[in-house]
């Protein structure tokens, strides 16, 4: 871990994670409690969940060959300057006492469109950046600073809510975007792009128009995974996984509103569990990966996050839901770093955008059906709204212990 943190380029990337992920935490719980006060309805906590998932379907198949071709650096920079301006916007609108829901509902359309592009490229951009025998630390690394910044949001937001409201909450995570800019912005000099292995030791590449050449890359994507059912299964794992993740928020507000009645203090508390278990899994979680391998470390976390998911509202107090986020925060944990390496250490850097993107948009698509299922079924019992994402919880475990046959894992680029 050690030799990690010595490389200059990886400590700035977990920095700008951090600092990121503390302003989008407190974003994501304000704007979610924000509109369940004004339309007391979890039905519309739903429809958040989908128009920030919508886009994604749409851009994901198309964009894993951007983040193939371009530098993965710069790609963040844009993304983190637009999203930063989208939300300095509503902000002020927020202040100024205007806000509508249906503008929160376009923010998160923007914002999130530039999320479902920001994250398979940070994943891109570590595995060009480190050793092939590190990629389970930086993986470690990279949940530590995501977590890390989730930790503080549900820690402050609540209280930073009641005192600075929707539009001081949007401001903050503004700066956060600048930081983060900042951050990337000293990792390395220059434009750097991965090299296809054809171009490894020739400036030359057939001639073919942009537009034949960019759909010709993505049926090489489709076509290196119909070659792979090793990583099909990994991928529908990590779908089911994102799905079922993402889709918490529509019965979170609700748990400590309706059950706890601790309105956004209750809600940054169960989000403060969940980011304290994520944080302290990346301490353990390169043991637990190394003692019973990824794939069986992957089946053991989603197993657990089946049960407790379906528990956490039954817990008769606060305190103990907290702790039974924490432990369903933990199971994130070691379930992404788990993920996360078993991706790098199998596909090639210059196939790594289109395999995330391919598996991200069939998450994303589950969650838009997923959402609306959780939130009508929530809106009537709240403990059913639980078990059905419990149950998408339980398919990602079929899934990931499914027997396949193990491919030879494939060449990987050395880090330069």
């Amino acid at each position: 871990m050690r030799s990690i943190l010595q490389k200059k380029s990886l400590r700035f990337v977990f920095a700008a994670n951090v600092v990121s992920m503390l302003g989008s935490g407190m974003n994501s719980t304000a704007v979610a409690w924000y509109i369940l006060q004004a339309t007391h309805s979890d039905i519309a906590l739903g429809t958040l969940a989908v128009v920030q998932t919508v886009p994604a379907i749409l851009l994901l198949p198309f964009t894993g060959v951007i983040i193939d071709r371009e530098d993965r650096r710069r790609l963040v920079m844009l993304l983190d300057s637009v999203r930063a301006l989208v939300i300095l916007a509503v902000a002020l609108l927020a202040f100024a006492g205007k806000v509508k829901v249906w503008e929160l509902y376009a923010m998160n359309v923007l914002v999130a469109s530039g999320f479902w592009v920001f994250w398979p490229t940070i994943t891109a951009l570590i595995q060009e950046l480190t050793p092939g025998d590190e990629f389970v630390h930086a993986n470690t690394f990279l949940l530590a600073g995501v977590q890390g910044g989730w930790l503080l949001a549900g820690a402050i937001v609540g209280f930073a809510y009641n005192r600075l409201h929707l539009g001081g909450v949007l401001l903050i995570d503004v700066s956060t975007y600048v930081v983060s800019f900042l951050c990337y912005f000293v990792v390395r000099k220059g434009r750097h792009v991965v090299l296809r292995p054809a171009e490894l030791h020739s400036d030359i590449v057939a001639a073919e128009s942009a537009f034949a050449k960019f759909f010709s890359e993505m049926r090489e994507g489709m076509q290196f995974l119909r070659g792979h059912r090793e990583i099909v299964t990994l991928g529908l794992s990590w779908a089911l996984f994102l799905s079922a993740m993402m889709t918490g928020v529509v019965v979170t507000a609700p748990l400590s509103d309706q059950v706890f009645h601790r309105g956004a203090v209750g809600y940054g508390w169960l989000n403060f569990g969940w980011g304290t278990g994520a944080f302290v899994s990346a301490f353990y979680a390169p043991l637990f990966i190394k003692k019973f391998g990824a794939r069986r470390s992957i089946a053991i976390s989603l197993g657990a996050l089946t049960i407790l998911m379906i528990a956490a509202p039954t817990m008769p107090f606060l305190a103990l839901a907290v702790v039974i986020y924490a432990l369903m925060g933990s199971g994130r944990g070691i379930t992404g770093v788990a993920m996360n390496t078993s991706l790098m250490e199998q596909v090639p850097q210059h196939f790594m955008g289109r395999v995330q993107n391919t598996f991200y948009a069939a998450g994303t698509a589950l969650q838009v059906l997923q959402s609306y299922l959780v939130g009508a079924v929530a809106q009537a019992n709240l403990i059913a709204g639980f078990s059905v994402i419990g149950l998408v919880y339980a398919i990602g475990f079929v899934s990931a212990t499914w027997p396949v046959r193990t491919a030879v894992p494939a060449e990987v680029t050395p880090a330069k």
